[in-house]
């Protein structure tokens, strides 16, 4: 069996490998409740969100309440210029230099732009940011994003928003295989708890929601079954599945039975 390790970004290490995001909850007081039960350790968090005030209190000081580690995003971001800058605001407002680079290039599927997200963080990173780029699931982007220095890649199950779950777990098997040192995230596109078990289960590090806990019926119970689910998915794949076969194979003892009834 595999030994274990704690999720680690950027040198940091987590034992949760949910990471949850801030937005959509029906209310801040149900968004509070879905990070406790998550068990999440890291919560994502936009600037654009936080400049607005939230019924019965200001949003920043509600993330703060939580004591997470904050991952800022650029979310909304369609340029370099527009991704770089809203980049290094939130270094000045959040205090880290942690980056969850966002940048859109179709509206019509929220698909990241890769030429950009190419060079956004290349200049990012040479900027002194720790780089967690939202990508898709193509294998060349992800080498490329590897050759320019980042440690955390987070390429999409699905569009954003949508809840189809691993769009294409072949495309996903084959960044991790070719990428084994690197830390994986599944972001974006998950809905339901066997969505994140699954990504688990292939080996990623953690998977990073927001729609799936937010927009449920009780986000709260919700949030708690993504923690389960995580959990489960890691367990399976530091067990080591058993091999699949393409014939039937007897779990019971054949001793006793005519070797005619027996199988080579």
């Amino acid at each position: 069996m595999k030994a274990d390790k704690p999720l680690n970004i950027y040198g940091e290490s987590f034992e949760s490998r949910l990471l949850i995001g801030s937005a959509l909850y029906p209310s801040p007081q149900i968004m509070q409740e879905a990070i406790c039960a998550s068990q999440s350790q890291i919560v994502t968090v936009s600037l654009r969100r936080q400049n607005t005030v939230s019924a019965g209190g200001d949003f920043w000081q509600l993330i703060k309440d939580t004591g997470l580690t904050v991952l800022p995003n650029t979310a909304g971001c369609h340029s370099v210029k527009e991704a770089v800058t809203l980049a290094q605001m939130c270094r000045e407002v959040f205090a880290t230099n942690w980056i969850k680079l966002e940048l859109i290039g179709d509206e019509y599927n929220l698909q990241p732009d890769p030429v950009a997200l190419l060079e956004a963080t290349e200049i990012l990173l040479q900027d002194g940011f720790k780089v967690l780029p939202y990508c898709t699931d193509d294998l060349v982007l992800c080498q490329r994003l590897a050759a320019l220095g980042c440690e955390v890649l987070m390429p999409w199950g699905a569009p954003i928003g949508t809840g189809k779950g691993l769009l294409n777990p072949y495309n996903l098997s084959m960044i991790r295989q070719r990428l084994p040192d690197m830390t994986l995230i599944v972001d974006a596109g998950l809905g339901l708890p066997s969505h994140a078990c699954q990504a688990l289960e292939i080996g990623y590090d953690a998977v990073l929601l927001n729609s799936a806990i937010a927009g449920a019926g009780c986000p709260v119970k919700m949030a708690n079954a993504f923690n389960h689910a995580v959990r489960a998915g890691r367990a399976a794949y530091v067990a080591q599945a058993m091999p699949e076969k393409e014939v039937a194979a007897p779990s019971t003892p054949t001793m006793g039975m005519p070797f005619w009834h027996q199988s080579n």
